[in-house]
């Protein structure tokens, strides 16, 4: 079987809210990576869990902060509040929010 021709299945789409399970966050998925794209360095001194490196990452905007984060999909579950976040980057990447959704600017691709 050629595996560079498999595609991975992400749970959650650009512009879905989200709730992290540890430390309870909210945010707004922005980007999304198929598997870990940081540094080892990065995932041994920040990803104490351990979460696995061939599975979804997500950026993230955190709600009511001017920070993103970068978060392994088990991490994640959707935000069940379902409420705008509040964040300075916004409006860079998304623009406007509808249903529980943010939809993303129509500059990017």
């Amino acid at each position: 079987m050629d595996h560079s021709k498999l595609v991975t299945t992400v749970r959650f789409a650009i512009g879905d809210l989200v709730h992290h399970r540890l430390f309870d966050y909210r945010g707004v998925v922005f980007d999304v990576d198929e598997s870990f794209q940081g540094s080892d360095a990065w995932y041994e001194s920040v990803a104490k869990s351990r979460p696995p490196k061939d599975r979804p990452w997500y950026h993230v905007l955190v709600d009511g902060s001017d920070h993103t984060t970068y978060v392994a999909e088990r991490n994640l579950q959707y935000d069940v509040e379902q409420e705008p976040i509040h964040h300075p980057m916004l409006g860079h990447f998304f623009d406007r929010f509808d249903n529980g959704h943010y939809l993303r600017n129509q500059q990017l691709n």
